[in-house]
């Protein structure tokens, strides 16, 4: 069986290193590989586990500026088999969420690791990536995080890591799929599009809980559909009045009749409504979404994801989770010891041995700083503009994304992502997947978006909405229909 330059044999584990390196002469560092059996899903899989760190080279020197961390399992085949490379968001995170509670062969569930009958090992060989800043992940001196640490250059790099990987691994011919969570759900769109711009084909993108696809709704649909969007919230906890919540699908039909006629076309102008009308409106938010008239807005008629977080239940002193609104202040959403068992399978089970803090369940406090101060996260760093901007102007964006509450600051122009990657490879299909309970979603707008697309995006494009948060996938009905979705993707586009 011939995996990765490597031969394996039974009992060849022990000595997978060394060959690896010398297959992989570009490797910074030994690959390690290991051999496991597993069933899950009904299904017995044989597949080998391997770990370890690209360079991310310059091109001109070949020198590492650079080292990306990766987990990778794949099913020995004489055929190339598909590669998903997946990874989170942040921007600043590892990929512990989609590999461990999604995608993986081993998911978390009660504090251990146990077979995961969603797995998408099934349907494809999968390749967990952590950038730059994250798991055990670093750039190679000081000077270069600044080259990681922001919007363009996240993309650049990550797309070097695809581009690196398959080269190193003999994986050219492979069909490729890019998944990705929330920040990484744009990471996926964009480098989907520059790998295309290299020659390098992509067959499908999974764009989880971020959205990634551009669509021309009008701003003030978009605001008006996302009240809708917060009514499954306001009927969860109880607050939407009995008469809407006794036929929750009819209420939601109702809202987004009065979001279209009504609400929408007073976004635009709310200035020349008479104070009858902005009374009504004013009231009929306050009704579908729970808060108390007086805390709406009676200027801008807007309802900001913060607002909403904070003012459903403000009576009890309690908010609601920005990434699954079911969820109250007080109320965890991560099981105790997660980052200790999730570290000694790393660390242990995989053979990846290496005494560097893996951030995102370690923190750079855990390691060694010349000067002894912890060093800012990567979040903290991390430059989400795509042109110059002054310090001032920077500041203002980002103190305007905390205000709303609805997602990560913007300033300049949109990276060339899925629309664009769609156009250069009219036989790509996306999956966009979005969870009803997530405070920056909106399931009515992305209904919306796809209407609204050009014909040519639309026939590629397959919008879902799950029951669930940000992680859908927690909702277990949610993880099952969303690895079905998955498969399907993958096995409708692996020949194209």
């Amino acid at each position: 069986m011939k995996i990765s330059g490597i031969l394996l044999s039974g009992v060849a584990a022990a000595s997978v290193a060394a060959a690896c390196a010398q297959a992989n002469p570009l490797q910074a560092e030994p690959v390690v590989a290991k051999q496991h059996d597993l069933r899950a899903g009904g299904k017995r899989l044989r597949y080998v586990s391997e770990t370890g760190r690209v360079p991310i080279r310059d091109v001109e020197t070949g020198e590492p500026h650079g080292f990306m961390y990766y987990t990778a399992y794949r099913i020995p085949s004489d055929e190339p088999r598909p590669v998903a490379f997946i990874w989170n968001g942040g921007p600043g995170s590892p990929s512990t969420l989609l590999h461990f509670e999604m995608f993986g062969p081993k998911r978390l569930e009660g504090g251990a690791l146990v077979a995961n009958d969603e797995t998408l090992l099934t349907d494809a060989d999968l390749v967990f990536v952590d950038p730059i800043g994250t798991g055990f992940s670093r750039p190679a001196k000081p000077e270069y995080a600044s080259e990681f640490y922001g919007t363009l250059g996240d993309i650049r790099s990550v797309t070097e890591f695809v581009r690196a990987w398959r080269l190193l691994n003999g994986a050219e011919d492979a069909p490729v799929y890019l998944m990705g969570e929330s920040w990484g759900a744009g990471r996926a769109g964009s480098v989907g599009h520059a790998l295309q711009e290299i020659g390098a084909p992509v067959n499908g993108l999974v764009l989880i809980s971020g959205g990634g696809v551009s669509s021309e709704v009008p701003a003030e649909l978009g605001a008006a559909l996302r009240l809708v969007s917060l009514i499954p919230t306001v009927a969860y906890h109880g607050k939407l009045p009995q008469e809407l919540a006794r036929d929750l699908d009819a209420t939601m039909d109702e809202a987004e009749q009065w979001a279209r006629e009504t609400y929408a076309p007073a976004l635009k102008n709310p200035g020349a409504l008479s104070v009858a009308e902005r009374d009504a409106i004013v009231q009929t938010i306050a009704r579908y979404t729970g808060l108390d008239s007086a805390d709406v807005n009676r200027e801008t008629l807007r309802v900001t994801p913060r607002q909403f977080r904070e003012g459903l239940l403000k009576a009890e002193g309690k908010s609601l989770n920005v990434f699954d609104m079911r969820i109250a202040s007080g109320g965890g959403d991560e099981g105790e010891g997660r980052s200790d068992v999730l570290l000694r399978y790393l660390r242990h089970e995989l053979g990846y041995a290496t005494d560097l803090p893996y951030i995102g369940l370690d923190g750079f406090g855990e390691g060694y700083s010349p000067d002894g101060e912890t060093p800012a996260s990567v979040g903290a760093r991390w430059d989400y503009f795509t042109i110059p901007m002054s310090e001032e102007e920077k500041k203002e964006a980002i103190a305007e994304a905390i205000r709303v509450g609805g997602g990560p600051p913007r300033g300049g122009p949109r990276p060339a992502g899925a629309n664009e990657a769609i156009a250069a490879n009219p036989d790509l299909r996306v999956l966009v997947a979005s969870g009803k309970f997530d405070s920056l979603a909106s399931c009515p707008g992305d209904a919306e978006a796809q209407r609204r697309l050009p014909e040519n995006v639309g026939a590629a494009v397959q919008y879902e909405c799950y029951t669930g948060g940000h992680m859908m996938y927690r909702d277990a009905p949610s993880r099952i229909e969303f690895s079905r979705d998955v498969k399907a993707l993958i096995n409708a586009t692996k020949d194209n």
